[in-house]
């Protein structure tokens, strides 16, 4: 899209600017717009509706008819991890390093 230069036009005490109606229709721009002000300029856009939240139910069956293409997925059959050892009793968390110092005891509440 090339810029396109507007006039600011006097309204009352305030100023505004004409959106041609090209624009306004590509966006689908009713009687209002969200104005934010960024650092690199000020960003008009459309206010749009709220779209209704869907339920649990809803949301589960949407999913459920959606196609799924797990493909994808076929790259990590040749990576070895049903390979590797696994003993659940032993397992540790990777994000938890083991403690180089003994823990504190917490010392007795007070009666």
């Amino acid at each position: 899209m090339k810029p396109v230069e507007l006039k600011v036009a006097r309204i009352g005490n305030s100023r505004g600017v004409r959106i041609p109606a090209t624009t306004l229709a590509r966006y689908r721009i009713g009687d209002s717009v969200i104005m934010e002000e960024r650092t690199e300029g000020i960003l008009l856009r459309p206010r749009r509706a709220a779209s209704p939240k869907l339920s649990w139910e809803d949301t589960a069956a949407e999913m459920a008819a959606q196609p799924e293409d797990w493909s994808d997925w076929d790259a990590t059959l040749a990576d070895g991890i049903h390979e590797l050892p696994w003993d659940p009793a032993i397992a540790k968390r990777a994000a938890e390093p083991s403690r180089s110092y003994p823990a504190r005891a917490k010392p007795a509440s007070k009666k």
